[in-house]
C-alpha cells in the first residue's frame, strides 16, 4: 500500500462484541464471561445501551480520562442481543474510537442495570454530568472481541464463518 498505513491510527470505525453466559459451561469459559445472575432485565439493559447513541463524551467510562487529549467518541450503534433460550447475551457497540476499558466498564454498568443494582437514570446521569462513578468495575476481559475495523482505504466484510449455524442465527435483538 502507498504511504505508511497504521493499523490503529488510520482506523475510522471499530466494532466490538462482548459475550456473556448465565450458566456454568466449561466450553464457553474461554470465549464468554460467566455472570450468575438469577434473572437479568434485558429490556432495561437494552434501553440503557441505546442511550449511548445520544451522547458523545464518555469521560465517566474511562479508567484514566486525563491521559487522553479528549474523551469524545462517536458511538454509531449499541445494542443487546440474546439467544432464544435467554441465557447467552451479546453487547454490541460501534464507534470511531474507544477509551481505555470503556467497553468493559459499560458492560459492567449494563449488567448492574440488568441486575437492579443501578437505575437507567443513574446511568444516564453519568453521561449528562460527566462525573466519574465512585467505583469503576469493568466486566471481565474474557468475552470482549474486536469484531470489525474500517479504514478509509479498506473495508472488508467481517468473517463470521467460524461460528456454528446455531450460534450465528440464534441471536435476537432486544
Amino acid at each position: 500500500m502507498e504511504g505508511k498505513p497504521h493499523a490503529r491510527f488510520d482506523a475510522v470505525h471499530r466494532e466490538y462484541d462482548y459475550f456473556i453466559h448465565t450458566y456454568k459451561d466449561p466450553f464457553l469459559s474461554n470465549q464468554s464471561s460467566l455472570y450468575l445472575y438469577p434473572k437479568l432485565n434485558l429490556d432495561k439493559m437494552s434501553e440503557a445501551a441505546k442511550l449511548l447513541l445520544k451522547y458523545k463524551d464518555f469521560r465517566p467510562f474511562c479508567t484514566h480520562p486525563d491521559k487522553n487529549e479528549h474523551t469524545i467518541c462517536h458511538v454509531t450503534a449499541a445494542g443487546i442481543f440474546v439467544n432464544t433460550k435467554g441465557d447467552r447475551i451479546r453487547f454490541n457497540i460501534s464507534s470511531n474510537r474507544f477509551l481505555g476499558k470503556m467497553i468493559r466498564i459499560l458492560t459492567g454498568k449494563l449488567l448492574k442495570i440488568g441486575n437492579g443494582e443501578l437505575s437507567i437514570d443513574e446511568f444516564e446521569n453519568h453521561l449528562i454530568t460527566l462525573e466519574l462513578p465512585k467505583i469503576l468495575r469493568p466486566a471481565h476481559p474474557i468475552g470482549l472481541y474486536l469484531s470489525k475495523v474500517n479504514y478509509p482505504y479498506l473495508n472488508l466484510p467481517p468473517r463470521t464463518d467460524f461460528l456454528t449455524p446455531s450460534q450465528s442465527s440464534d441471536w435476537i435483538s432486544i
